[in-house]
C-alpha cells in the first residue's frame, strides 16, 4: 500500500472487500463508458440525418409498421444487416443508420428464426405476400412462421394515425400538416392485411 493510499484509506484491498464500493464504481466506469461511446453519435451526420431519398411511412405504412410490432414480428425477424460478406450476399448492402432515422421505435431485431427483411421491399409482389401471411406453408411448406388470417378480415383503425403522426412529429419526423390532415381518410377502409404488406414493401427500399 502507497502512502497516499495509507492517508485516503482508498485501496485495492478496501474495493475488493467491499461489495458496495466495487458495484458504485464498477457502475460509475460503465456509465462513463457509454457516454464516451454513445453521446458522440448525436452529432455525427452519418447517424442523425436521413439517406438520400428517405420518405417518412404514409399513413398506410405506418399502420402496418404498428401491427406489424403489435403482433411481434421483430420477435423472429431481424431488420439489420450486419456488414459481413455472408450477410450482404445473402440480403443484399448492409444497414446504414441513415435509413432509420425515422423510426421510433427501432425494430432491428436481434433473432434470425425467420430471415431479416430489412431488404424485402419489393423482392415478392403483394400477392406473394398476402398468401404468405395468411398460411405460410402455402409458399413455404417447411416455414414455422403462425399464420395470421385474421388481418384480412380486420379494418385498420383510421381514427388514430392522425394522433400518432403528430407524435412522431414532436420527435423530429417531418409529417406535414397536410400528411396528418390526409391520414384518417389514406386508410379509410383498409385492412390490416394491407397495411402491413404495405409496410413490407417499403422496407429497404431507400439505399439503391
Amino acid at each position: 500500500m502507497s502512502n497516499d493510499d495509507k492517508k485516503t484509506g482508498f485501496s485495492h484491498e478496501k474495493i475488493e472487500t467491499s461489495n458496495f464500493l466495487m458495484i458504485v464504481l464498477i457502475l460509475f466506469v460503465v456509465a462513463f463508458g457509454g457516454l464516451v461511446e454513445i453521446v458522440p453519435l448525436f452529432f455525427q451526420k452519418s447517424t442523425t440525418e436521413p439517406i438520400k431519398g428517405l420518405m417518412p411511412y404514409t399513413s398506410l405504412q405506418l399502420a402496418g409498421r404498428d401491427i406489424y410490432q403489435r403482433e411481434g414480428c421483430f420477435n423472429c425477424h431481424s431488420q439489420m444487416i450486419r456488414p459481413f460478406r455472408a450477410e450482404t450476399l445473402r440480403y443484399g448492402h448492409y444497414s446504414v443508420a441513415g435509413e432509420f432515422v425515422y423510426d421510433h421505435p427501432f425494430l432491428w431485431g436481434s433473432k434470425r428464426i425467420g430471415p431479416d427483411l430489412h431488404r424485402v421491399g419489393g423482392k415478392y409482389s403483394d400477392e406473394w405476400q398476402r398468401i404468405h401471411l395468411s398460411n405460410p406453408r402455402d409458399l413455404v411448406p417447411e416455414s414455422i412462421m403462425p399464420a395470421y388470417p385474421w388481418l384480412e378480415k380486420t379494418l385498420v383503425d383510421a381514427e388514430v394515425m392522425p394522433a400518432h403522426m403528430r407524435g412522431l412529429r414532436t420527435v423530429g419526423v417531418p409529417y406535414t400538416d397536410a400528411d396528418i390532415a390526409g391520414a384518417s381518410e389514406a386508410v379509410k377502409g383498409k385492412t390490416e392485411m394491407d397495411a402491413v404488406i404495405a409496410y413490407l414493401q417499403i422496407l429497404g427500399t431507400n439505399l439503391k
